[in-house]
């Protein structure tokens, strides 16, 4: 019974075929949440999957409806030894965003598992059934290898609905946080920094959706016989969003800013490499905030995208002046920011530029996080990484994108640490979504490894499960 028997047990589960017997068949399951699935539809993922399989490895299992009646089930596993043994909580989502099955290559779709080469492709291998299924099944080899005794307690929360923005969630937690105290959350999702460095993340980016509109009449009006004497919606919106954000990509809104990055955040970035692989965009010169590296860029600052803009036709434009403009965009966030403002904050900029025509309305929001780069957990887990996989793994305050780990932060009072199983170019929401298997491979050392080291009392921090 050691450690090195524990993680070549973990390998066995992807060499000897089972981890792709039992992913195929999750994957299968069309558990779409982006596009407003009936609940009960999402929970067969819980049911054909994971309630069996976590019963099988000694939890209670209980899924729960949702408190936001749209909302997909809860599902919460117990596995308890001893009540005074530290508490680790992990998580997962088991819904996915639309298939797009029409986008997908040739021989390949959404819902059906297939290998080419180093990819295995379909929805949700890297997010996040995929992820999970690495979590879990190494949970299980660590198990086994100790001989049915972790030492420690696990706990397992998974939700349907995390592409839909976490619909009750939050509420979930906050009922039932006694039922979850743990010491430690460990959660598998995001990619890595770069397919082939192990990377931790200690929270997430927070995002805030919002869209600006316009509308100046009822109908268009043909562009010989009134242009130049009425408004045209797409030039006043074009121009009040060049007062928001700049040519290269640089925030014009002050109070939107995020505080000056931590010398500690500084430094735990200082050697982080981005961008590079053959699937990633070239990054554009003189592009984003001056002065701060890419990482700083990506991870410590913030930034306003234009995701989508529309007025008239664009498929088949006419001779007309369009009545209204919209356009959908996102603030993405570190802590700090004035996040909860943002549309008062918008409303006194646009108000001050002269564009009081144009309308703010807020579509969704998410908090951003960030452990502290030198708390004890964080040395650990990376100690962790380095013995499994023999490289110094890269620790990021927070993850670029957005989680609901703030859900885990805030309400559970959780010290958060993510160990991603997948990379950037992953395809993650679009056609061609898909894992690797060399960093599935080591996912599964790296899990089994701080799962054993979970039960290695004179290991943990100072002060665990006392």
């Amino acid at each position: 019974m050691t450690r090195s028997t524990a993680l070549q047990s973990a390998l066995q589960y992807l060499d000897q075929g089972q981890l792709f017997t039992d992913l195929a068949r999750r994957v299968a399951i069309r558990s779409e949440s982006d596009l407003g699935a009936d609940p009960a539809a999402l929970g067969e993922y819980f049911d054909a999957e994971m309630v069996p399989w976590l019963e099988r490895l000694g939890f209670e299992v209980t899924v729960s409806p949702n408190p936001v009646a749209t909302g997909g089930p809860f599902l919460v596993a117990r596995r308890v030894e001893d009540p005074a043994a530290p508490t680790v909580l992990t998580y997962g989502h088991g819904d996915v965003v639309n298939g797009q099955e029409a986008s997908w290559r040739k021989g390949r779709g959404p819902w059906a598992l297939t290998v080419d080469g180093d990819r295995w492709y379909g929805r949700g291998t890297a997010d996040n059934k995929g992820q999970h299924t690495i979590n879990l099944a190494a949970l299980e080899h660590v198990l086994s290898t100790r001989g049915g005794k972790l030492g420690y307690n696990v706990l397992v929360l998974m939700e349907m609905g995390e592409e839909a923005g976490s619909p009750g969630l939050r509420e979930f937690c906050e009922a039932n946080v006694a039922q979850l105290r743990a010491d430690l959350f460990i959660g598998c999702d995001g990619p890595r920094v770069a397919a082939g460095r192990p990377t931790l993340f200690l929270g997430s980016r927070g995002m805030v959706n919002f869209t600006l509109s316009m509308r100046a009449r009822e109908r268009a009006y043909h562009s010989g016989n009134w242009g130049g004497v009425i408004s045209n919606p797409a030039s006043v919106l074009a121009n009040a969003l060049a007062t928001i954000v700049d040519a290269q990509g640089r925030m014009l809104v002050s109070e939107l800013l995020p505080p000056a990055i931590p010398d500690a955040v500084r430094a735990a970035l200082a050697d982080i490499e981005l961008g590079g692989g053959k699937d990633d965009p070239p990054f554009t010169t003189g592009w984003g905030e001056p002065d701060l590296t890419a990482a700083e860029r990506l991870v410590a600052w913030n930034t306003i995208e234009v995701l989508a803009l529309g007025a008239g036709s664009p498929q088949r434009p006419v001779n007309a002046i369009p009545p209204a403009a919209v356009a959908h965009c996102q603030l993405r966030f570190v802590v700090g920011t004035r996040w909860q403002e943002l549309e008062s904050i918008l409303r006194r900029h646009l108000d001050a530029h002269g564009f009081g025509e144009v309308e703010v309305s807020i579509t969704m929001s998410g908090a951003a996080t960030r452990l502290d780069v030198d708390h004890p957990w964080v040395q650990w887990a990376s100690d962790s990484i380095e013995a499994s996989t023999g490289t110094a793994p890269a620790v990021l305050p927070n993850l670029a994108g957005t989680l609901p780990n703030d859900v885990f932060a805030d309400v559970l009072k959780l010290p958060t640490i993510w160990v991603p199983h997948s990379y950037p170019a992953c395809a993650q929401h679009g056609p061609d979504e898909h894992m690797l298997t060399d960093v599935t491979r080591e996912g599964l050392r790296i899990m089994a490894g701080l799962y054993w080291d979970l039960g290695e009392r004179g290991t943990l921090p100072a002060g665990v499960g006392v």
